[in-house]
C-alpha cells in the first residue's frame, strides 16, 4: 500500500475545481511517492483528465453508496475535503480515515450579502484557504499559480478561427450560471465597441443566442473584405461567436492563446488566470471581497462600488431583486489594451 494514498474531493464547479489545482500539484511534488485520487462529478472530467499530478479520477454519479463502495476499496490514509457539505460529510464518515476540510465562511458570507457587514479576511484568496487544508500534512503554496492542462486533440489551431482572427484576438467570455451575473445585452455589445479589436465570444450553448446577436450587430457594420486597406485603417470591431462552438478544453485553448481575457465571476476567468492572461473581471451582483478574484495574474476589476444593495447574493439571481440592476447597467469601463 502506498505510504500516502490521499483523495481530495471537490464536486463542482467548473471555476472552484480550476482552484484546486494547486493543491494538487502541491501535494503530488512535495509528497514523495504520494498517490493523489480527486473525486468530482462526471459531468467535470474534463478539467481533471489531463492533469499529470493526478494518478486516479473517482466520479459521484447516481448513487452515494456506490461511490463510497467504490472509494472503501483504495484504501486511502487521508482525505482532503474541498467542497464541504452534507455528502462529503457522509463520504468522510464512512470511510472512516483522517480527513481536513477547508473553512468555508459561510457565516462571514451571511452577514456580507444580508447586512453589508464585511469580515471576510481581508487579501486572502480562496486557493489559500484551499491550502490551509494540507498545511498539517507538511505541503506548502509554491506560489506557481493555477494550472489547466488541455488535451493534444482539444488544442485549437488558428485555422479553426475565421482568417480575420489568426493575427490576434481579445476573448470575452459572455456566460455566467445567474443572470445578475452577466451585462445585459447592450452593455456587451457597448464593450464590444471599446475593445475596437477581434473578438471571439466564448460561453456554452445556453450563450449562443445572445453571441448570436452580438455578431450579427457588428456583423452589418463591417466593410466588404476587398477593403482590407480601408478595414484595417477604420479597426472595425469584429465579433465571432464561439458559444457553443468549442467543448470547455478548447475554449480554454482559445483563451490561452489570447491577447486579453474579458469576463463575467465565472469559470473561464479562473482558466484564463492559470494562462496567466491579463484579465479584466466583470462583477454584478456578487463581489471579489468572496475571495474568487483571478490568481496569480494581472488583472482589473470592473464593479459598481457605489451601491448599498449589493452584494446581494454569494451566488447570483435570476433577476435584479430591486428590479432596477444598477450594479450592471450603471457600470463603467476604463481600459486601454496594448496591442
Amino acid at each position: 500500500m502506498t505510504s500516502n494514498k490521499i483523495l481530495i474531493i471537490r464536486f463542482s464547479s467548473i471555476g472552484d475545481i480550476v482552484l484546486t489545482t494547486p493543491v494538487i500539484r502541491n501535494l503530488k511534488k512535495q509528497l514523495q511517492g504520494a498517490e493523489i485520487h480527486y473525486c468530482t462529478k462526471k459531468q467535470y472530467s474534463s478539467i481533471l483528465e489531463a492533469n499529470p499530478y493526478l494518478d486516479k479520477i473517482h466520479y459521484l454519479e447516481d448513487s452515494l453508496n456506490d461511490l463510497v463502495a467504490k472509494l472503501k476499496k483504495e484504501n486511502f490514509t487521508y482525505i482532503v475535503d474541498l467542497h464541504h457539505n452534507l455528502r462529503t460529510w457522509i463520504l468522510k464518515t464512512r470511510l472512516g480515515i483522517k480527513s481536513s476540510s477547508f473553512k468555508k465562511l459561510n457565516l462571514d458570507k451571511w452577514l456580507l450579502v444580508n447586512l453589508k457587514i464585511n469580515r471576510m479576511p481581508s487579501n486572502i484568496h480562496l486557493v489559500d484557504r484551499y491550502m490551509e487544508t494540507i498545511n498539517s500534512l507538511g505541503v506548502t503554496n509554491d506560489l506557481q499559480g493555477l494550472d489547466y492542462f488541455i488535451p493534444d486533440k482539444d488544442e485549437v489551431e488558428d485555422d479553426w478561427l475565421p482568417k480575420e482572427f489568426q493575427k490576434g484576438y481579445v476573448v470575452f467570455a459572455i456566460g455566467g450560471k445567474f443572470n445578475t451575473k452577466k451585462l445585459p445585452l447592450p452593455k456587451m455589445i457597448h464593450l464590444c465597441d471599446m475593445i475596437n479589436r477581434p473578438v471571439i465570444l466564448l460561453g456554452g450553448k445556453e450563450d449562443q443566442t445572445t453571441g448570436d446577436e452580438i455578431e450579427k450587430f457588428f456583423r452589418k457594420n463591417q466593410p466588404h473584405p476587398v477593403e482590407e486597406k480601408l478595414f484595417e485603417m477604420n479597426k472595425k470591431t469584429l465579433v465571432f461567436n464561439g458559444c457553443g462552438k468549442f467543448n470547455l478544453n478548447q475554449s480554454a485553448s482559445v483563451i490561452k492563446n489570447a491577447r486579453y481575457v474579458f469576463t463575467h465571476d465565472t469559470g473561464l476567468m479562473h482558466i484564463a488566470a492559470a494562462f496567466n492572461k491579463e484579465i479584466y473581471s466583470i462583477w454584478g451582483n456578487t463581489t471579489p471581497y468572496f475571495g474568487m478574484y483571478p490568481y496569480k495574474s494581472k488583472f482589473t476589476v470592473f464593479e459598481n462600488n457605489r451601491l448599498k444593495c449589493r452584494p446581494c447574493s454569494k451566488i447570483g439571481h435570476s433577476k435584479c431583486p430591486l428590479t432596477h440592476f444598477k450594479c450592471m447597467n450603471d457600470l463603467k469601463f476604463d481600459f486601454y489594451l496594448k496591442w
